[in-house]
């Protein structure tokens, strides 16, 4: 990881800080160019797909989850 990857992620901390829950997981799958966005151990049991090719991943009621399709065309670095 280059000192402007680290960078540009520090622009992330803003909103990071500002999601209501204390752990975070993201993965991302180059290959796929899916980004997997992770609230909670707990699996999911539904899925709602939402506009622009994002999942939402729920337990129950609880979100726990998002999965964002060509997720490396969603912003320009």
């Amino acid at each position: 990881m280059e000192k402007a990857d680290v960078m540009g992620l520090m622009q992330a901390i803003p909103y990071l800080t500002r999601i209501p829950v204390n752990h975070l997981w993201v993965d991302y799958d180059r290959e796929a160019d899916v980004l997997y966005i992770t609230f909670s151990r707990e699996p999911a049991d539904d899925t709602e797909i939402g506009d622009e090719n994002i999942l939402f991943r729920y337990k129950g009621d609880t979100l726990v989850g998002i999965t964002i399709i060509e997720a490396s065309k969603r912003l320009n670095p």
